[in-house]
C-alpha cells in the first residue's frame, strides 16, 4: 500500500498501481474508441500564442530534460481571458493557422479521433465531472489525483499528467485557466517545438527524421517502421499507416 493524496486535505490509502494502469500513464494510448462528447468552444477566449521552449526536450540539439518523466467544479471556470496571461511569444509559424493547425489536426486524429478536445483516454473508469473544456487545468489536476490506479491522457493531444503539468508550467499558465481549445493547442506546439519543427521548416531536419521525432511523442503516429514508437506497451498502437502518415506530412508541407 501507499499514500495517495484526494480531492480534500485528506489522505487516503490506495493498492499500488497495476503495471497495466502504469504503463498507461506513461504511455498515451493508441486506442480512442469510447471518449466524451465534444464541446464548442466558449466565447471570450483570449488569443494565446506559446512561449519559446525553455526546458525539457526529448531530442538532442534541444535544451535539456526529458519529456516522458516518468472534482468538483467551482460554479464558474475564468475564461482565458480572466487569467491575466498576456501574450506569449512563440514565432508565429507556431500559430499561424496554416500548415501548422494541419499538422495538429493530423496529430488529433491519430490521438483523440472525433472527441477532439474533449477526449479522454478510454481505459479511464472514472471519468472527469465535465468535459475537459469545461474544467480548469486545475480541475483536471484535482481528478487525476483523486483517481489513481487508471490512465488519465486528456484533451485533443491527449496529454499524459506529467506532460501535461510540465507544459502548463513551461508555458506560464494559470492553473485556473480552462483548459480550452487555445490552451491545449498552446501546449501541443510546445511538444511541436520540442520535435523540432523550427529546423524542419527551415530545411535542417529531414521530413522522415521530424515524422519520427513526433512519433516518440504521439504513441497514435507510425514511426519508419511502421508501428508506434510505443508499440506493445499498455495496448499501444499506430493508428495510421507510415504510408498515409508521409503522404499527408506532404501535402500539409508542400506549399
Amino acid at each position: 500500500m501507499r499514500l495517495i493524496k484526494g480531492l480534500g486535505t485528506g489522505v487516503v490509502a490506495v493498492g499500488v498501481l497495476s503495471a497495466s494502469a502504469a504503463l498507461a500513464e506513461l504511455f498515451p494510448m493508441a486506442n480512442r474508441a469510447s471518449l466524451l462528447p465534444a464541446v464548442s468552444q466558449a466565447p471570450g477566449d483570449a488569443v494565446l500564442t506559446a512561449r519559446a521552449p525553455s526546458a525539457s526536450s526529448l531530442f538532442a540539439g534541444k535544451s535539456s530534460g526529458s519529456l516522458f518523466a516518468p472534482v468538483a467544479l467551482p460554479r464558474a471556470v475564468p475564461d482565458n481571458n480572466d487569467m491575466g496571461l498576456g501574450a506569449l511569444a512563440l514565432p508565429n509559424v507556431l500559430t499561424d493557422g496554416g500548415p501548422i493547425a494541419n499538422l495538429r489536426n493530423l496529430i488529433a486524429k491519430a490521438e483523440a479521433g472525433a472527441k477532439g478536445y474533449d477526449a479522454v483516454q478510454y481505459g479511464a473508469t472514472i471519468k472527469p465531472v465535465a468535459p475537459p473544456t469545461a474544467m480548469s487545468v486545475q480541475q483536471i489536476y484535482d481528478w487525476i489525483d483523486a483517481t489513481p490506479g487508471q490512465p488519465h491522457a486528456i484533451g485533443r493531444y491527449q496529454f499524459i499528467p506529467a506532460t501535461l503539468r510540465r507544459l502548463v508550467k513551461r508555458a506560464g499558465l494559470d492553473p485556473k485557466v480552462r483548459f480550452s481549445p487555445q490552451v491545449q493547442d498552446v501546449l501541443a506546439d510546445l511538444l511541436l517545438a520540442d520535435a523540432g519543427i523550427e529546423d524542419f521548416l527551415a530545411g535542417k531536419l529531414p521530413r522522415h527524421s521530424f515524422m519520427n521525432n513526433l512519433a516518440k511523442i504521439w504513441a497514435g503516429l507510425p514511426n519508419h517502421t511502421g508501428q508506434s514508437h510505443y508499440h506493445g506497451y499498455a495496448g499501444n498502437k499506430a493508428t495510421m499507416t507510415w504510408a498515409t502518415f508521409d503522404a499527408a506530412m506532404v501535402r500539409i508541407f508542400s506549399g
